[in-house]
């Protein structure tokens, strides 16, 4: 059996949260979504695990980090092409999202990125 990921973000609003990444054509899976915590399924073997607050210190005694003056953490998912990298970036904003930073053509690689409405950086890549 592969590995899978799963990425643990604390949330403010989770019903929010699901919404944006609903919004971004991404399923949640039930087994693992309650009022507390929601896991959205991004792949086969990668998942995000929306918790609220209150859920997220149950696995980490640390602060929560205020991501409005600092990045906790930079998410970075490949993209099948140029244009799926804009689609994610607009449908991002459009759901809530902000841009993070003007995309960039390396020629061999073009990227793109975004913050959910918790402020979680969001790097998407297209690899020509």
């Amino acid at each position: 059996m592969s590995q899978q990921v799963f990425i643990n973000l604390p949330v403010a609003n989770l019903a929010q949260s699901m919404a944006f990444f609903q919004a971004l054509g991404y399923a949640h899976n039930p087994q693992f979504t309650d009022d507390s915590a929601a896991c959205i399924v991004i792949s086969d073997a990668i998942f995000v695990m929306l918790l609220t607050h209150q859920k997220f210190r149950d696995f980490s005694p640390k602060a929560i980090c205020d991501t409005s003056t600092s990045a906790e953490v930079l998410i970075c998912l490949s993209c099948e092409s140029r244009q799926q990298v804009e689609d994610l970036v607009a449908k991002a904003v459009a759901a809530g999202g902000a841009l993070y930073a003007p995309a960039k053509d390396y020629g061999f690689m073009y990227q793109h990125s975004f913050t959910d409405p918790d402020g979680h950086h969001w790097e998407l890549v297209y690899m020509a």
